[in-house]
């Protein structure tokens, strides 16, 4: 599915509970008010039943591997695509994903839609312009509400993050999404959709330490018909501050997660002295 413009969304899911705010237009006192009447998320926020460790795996599933059982929750692994409604041509990238190992965990960072349904931590910032909403490995996602619509055609292309523009139906923030690349290209977990899947969120705190969410996606290239998954994150005190440190993601000291032999090893490379 191309590109749908921020017209047909406000059609089909209800008119923005008030006008957007332009920056360049507003007021200083404009902005305040508008401000007033935005909802406000403030703290780091995980995966519900998904609580981090330093090494991205929840407590629960270090405690399923130790155990050997199966973790009674296992929320990361939900938009994986295990459970989606893949065509014959999805079944075929799914089957070419799950053999494919770690070939891509150089990643630096998760990408969209992963970055909804991961052990990083996330923080959204609202203003009456855009929502951000940003990660631990630094993954911005903009969220334009100002009532701009989706670029053209000719204007877009597959990115990680795609083009994302939503509005506020009241304290429900919902958000139409374009132009992803196939997410499992970036991220060794995404599920490999094609470029031209469209999603669709729907973002709503129901208490200061809950927010649910879900995900509707509809592609026609890989699923027979929407594939729906169900979210959480709850509000995590024990972070103070968002903390990001460089890093390589280099896996190559674990035997079971090499992702790339030194670079003198590989096909046409050149030996160092």
């Amino acid at each position: 599915m191309r590109a749908v413009t921020i017209a047909a969304l406000l059609l089909s899911a209800g008119a923005p509970a008030w006008p957007p705010a332009h920056a360049e237009d507003a007021s200083p006192a404009a902005r305040q008010a508008a401000f007033a009447k935005l909802p406000y998320w403030p703290g780091l926020w995980l995966t519900e039943h998904d609580e981090s460790t330093i090494g991205g795996l929840s407590v629960a599933q270090i405690e399923a591997r130790e155990s050997g059982k199966a973790a009674e929750h296992n929320p990361a692994l939900s938009l994986f695509g295990f459970a989606a409604p893949w065509n014959e041509e999805g079944k075929k990238r799914q089957a070419a994903r799950m053999n494919q190992g770690n070939g891509n965990r150089t990643a630096e960072g998760w990408g969209y839609p992963m970055m909804m349904n991961a052990a990083a931590p996330l923080q959204f910032l609202i203003t009456p312009e855009e929502v951000l909403m940003i990660n631990a490995y630094r993954d911005v996602r903009h969220i334009r509400t100002d009532g701009s619509p989706h670029p053209g055609p000719d204007d877009i292309w597959p990115t990680v993050w795609g083009d994302s523009v939503g509005h506020w139906d009241g304290d429900t923030l919902v958000i139409d999404t374009i132009g992803v690349r196939n997410p499992n290209v970036y991220f060794h977990g995404g599920p490999p959709l094609s470029d031209d899947a469209h999603y669709v969120e729907k973002l709503h705190m129901v208490s200061p330490d809950r927010i649910e969410g879900e995900i509707t996606i509809t592609d026609p290239a890989t699923l027979t018909g929407p594939w729906t998954v169900k979210l959480a994150w709850t509000r995590d005190d024990s972070f103070g501050r968002m903390i990001h440190d460089a890093f390589t993601n280099d896996r190559t000291d674990n035997e079971n997660a090499t992702i790339a032999p030194p670079a003198d090893e590989q096909p046409g490379g050149e030996k160092g002295e």
